[in-house]
C-alpha cells in the first residue's frame, strides 16, 4: 500500500495505520474504504511519527512491534504533540502491553487476532469523540465546577486552578461524566459503557488505568483524594474538595 496516497475528497475520514505487516494493511485499508474512510499506512516507527504529526488524521492505528522504533516510543512522541485518537494494535492476552500502552495515552487497544466489525465499532467510537462537540442536552451548559476544576463541555476543556489540563479525548470524556454526576457513584461498567461506545469485558483494567492517569494530571493523592474517589467494589466517584472535612 503506498504511504502517500492519492488526496481523499474533501471531508473524507483519513485515518493512519502504522504497522509493518503490509499484508494487514492491506486488510485494513480494502475493508475500510467502502465505509467512507480514507487509509494510509506506514511500515517504520520513525516514518509513523512524522506522518502521525501532519495535520488532518481522524485516527491512528498503531501497532506495539516496529521496526526504527517500538510503538511505545512512537505513541509517546504522539502524545507530547498531539491528541488525535490511537488504537493500539497487541497481541491477543498480552494484558501488560495494553495497560502500559493506556498509561502513555493511547484511547483504546484491539488484539491483533480482531473482527473488522470491532475494528469500525472502536474506530466508529474514537472518532465520534473527537468530534461531537458537547453532548447532548449540554449545549446551554458553560461548565461543571468541582471547587477548583472547571470542565467545559463545548470547547472539550478543563482548567484546574486557572491552569489548562492537557487530557486524551478518552481522560477528557472520563472526566466530564465524573464532573457531570459529581457526589454519585459511577461504576466501571457504565463508564466503560458511556465513554467507550462499545461491549465492554467486566475484567477490563483499562478504566483503572485511564482513572489512574487522570488522577495525576489533577494531582489527586489516590491514598488521600481531592476529586475522585474510589468505592471498592462499585466504582468511582467524583467529590468538591471544597466539601471535604
Amino acid at each position: 500500500m503506498n504511504s502517500h496516497a492519492t488526496s481523499p475528497p474533501p471531508g473524507t475520514p483519513r485515518i493512519l495505520v502504522i504497522d509493518d505487516d503490509r499484508k494487514l494493511c492491506r486488510l485494513i485499508r480494502d475493508y475500510l474504504l467502502p465505509m467512507g474512510y480514507a487509509v494510509e499506512a506506514v511500515h517504520t516507527g520513525p516514518e509513523g511519527v512524522e506522518r502521525a504529526l501532519e495535520p488532518g488524521w481522524q485516527a491512528v492505528i498503531l501497532d506495539l512491534m516496529l521496526p526504527g522504533m517500538d510503538g511505545f516510543e512512537v505513541l509517546k512522541r504522539i502524545r507530547a504533540k498531539t491528541d488525535l485518537p490511537v488504537l493500539m494494535l497487541t497481541a491477543r492476552g498480552d494484558e501488560a502491553d495494553r495497560i502500559v500502552g493506556l498509561e502513555i495515552g493511547a484511547d483504546d487497544y484491539l488484539p491483533k487476532t480482531f473482527s473488522t466489525r470491532e475494528l469500525l465499532a472502536r474506530l466508529r467510537a474514537v472518532t465520534r469523540r473527537v468530534g461531537r462537540g458537547a453532548p447532548p442536552g449540554t449545549e446551554v451548559l458553560e461548565e461543571w465546577v468541582v471547587g477548583p476544576l472547571r470542565v467545559r463541555p463545548a470547547s472539550r476543556t478543563a482548567v484546574l486552578d486557572d491552569h489548562p489540563l492537557t487530557l486524551t479525548p478518552v481522560e477528557f470524556d472520563l472526566l466530564s461524566s465524573l464532573a457531570k454526576a459529581k457526589g454519585r457513584v459511577k461504576t466501571r461498567e457504565a463508564l466503560l459503557d458511556e465513554i467507550r461506545d462499545r461491549d465492554y469485558d467486566v475484567f477490563d483494567r483499562s478504566i483503572d488505568v485511564h482513572i489512574s492517569a487522570l488522577r495525576k494530571k489533577l494531582n489527586d493523592d489516590p491514598k488521600n483524594p481531592r476529586f475522585i474517589r474510589t468505592l471498592r467494589s462499585a466504582g468511582y466517584m467524583m467529590v468538591d474538595p471544597e466539601d471535604l472535612p
